[in-house]
């Protein structure tokens, strides 16, 4: 199937409230069979060795004074104190489907079963799903009503439960996996995230997650805290937390069938005028992850929300700025190379 534009495919999307109608599927999806030779995905064996129940608490305790994000606003979200992403303790989805436009090895014939979160912390000003990520479109559910979502993705036949910005959530994600866990969830977990994750979050979540989905959206300073709301500190944390992922779960595993199993797949959006970085990020992936990380090159930006306020965004990726940053690839010798144009 080819690329489907977010917008297109977020007016296609399930509602969340389709999501937790009545839906009835095989009892086959409900169950963890005894006789499995391994527990996958990860979950599974965390949650037998108590380790699951341990993260949920550690975790928990992050909303009293938050520091899921490096912008660290240490508001109480428990009390309905909100920092710069706007979000509350209680979690708000927006949309919940199969998704098909995804990378291939998450796709597969069946989907990828994305939850899009609302809000966001890193604000950027060329977002293009900002109805959600900034002005909070979506719909306050119960950690109970997440994880019947998620059993309800994997009533449909999708290969995983990609989580789409979830930072800010991760407490009550992880408690609602496990609620999930108990009543027979077992597809892996897509941490689909815009690369601005605390590394110490990250690390409380080895051996949860099986596939990692980061963002690497700037190499400077400067451009990330001129359109990500002054987010400075953005490639520091990225790089952290991403060679954080990537200790966990190494390269990218596929199966039989060519669905992604464990590993890590990188994002990196070109953007117009250098702005992104590509040079740096790609080199970054091959001196510090491995020439070997699967890495998808994005081509596809376009100016949305704020991008005309600012000449550098404000156009299409050129055709020539898009072929530098795949010489600069074939340059580190990246192998596993999802492209474009």
């Amino acid at each position: 199937m080819g690329k489907m534009k977010r917008r297109d495919f977020l007016k296609a999307s399930f509602s969340v409230p389709f999501l937790l109608s009545s839906v009835s599927f095989p009892d086959r999806f409900l169950r963890v069979r005894e006789s499995q030779p391994e527990l996958y995905p990860s979950y599974l064996q965390a949650e037998k060795e108590g380790k699951l129940k341990e993260r949920v608490e550690a975790l928990l305790a992050f909303y009293e004074s938050c520091h899921l994000c490096p912008r660290n606003c240490r508001v109480n979200r428990l009390k309905g104190e909100t920092g710069v992403c706007r979000a509350t303790a209680r979690v708000k989805v927006s949309s919940a489907f199969p998704h098909f436009g995804e990378e291939a090895p998450l796709v597969g014939q069946k989907g990828s079963g994305t939850i899009f979160f609302s809000h966001c912390g890193l604000r950027c000003v060329y977002c293009q799903n900002y109805t959600i990520s900034i002005n909070g479109e979506g719909v306050e559910i119960s950690d109970e009503q997440l994880a019947e979502i998620m059993l309800r993705i994997q009533g449909f036949g999708c290969h995983n439960i990609n989580l789409v910005t979830p930072t800010h959530y991760v407490p009550s994600i992880v408690r609602a996996l496990r609620l999930a866990c108990q009543k027979g969830l077992r597809i892996p977990l897509v941490y689909n995230t815009g690369g601005y994750d605390n590394p110490e979050v990250i690390q409380l979540l080895d051996g949860l997650v099986d596939i990692y989905l980061p963002d690497f959206k700037y190499s400077e300073a400067s451009m990330a805290a001129k359109f990500s709301e002054g987010a400075y500190n953005y490639p520091y944390y990225a790089r952290l937390a991403i060679k954080e992922m990537y200790r966990q779960v190494g390269d990218l595993v596929v199966d039989e069938r060519g669905i992604a199993r464990r590993g890590l797949i990188l994002r990196h959006l070109v953007l117009p005028n250098g702005v992104s970085g590509a040079k740096e990020v790609i080199r970054f992936v091959a001196e510090e992850l491995s020439p070997t990380t699967y890495i998808n090159l994005m081509d596809q930006y376009r100016p949305e929300h704020r991008a005309h306020e600012f000449p550098e965004i404000s156009r299409r990726l050129k055709r020539e700025e898009y072929q530098e940053a795949l010489k600069w690839a074939r340059h580190y010798g990246l192998k596993r190379l999802d492209r474009g144009f």
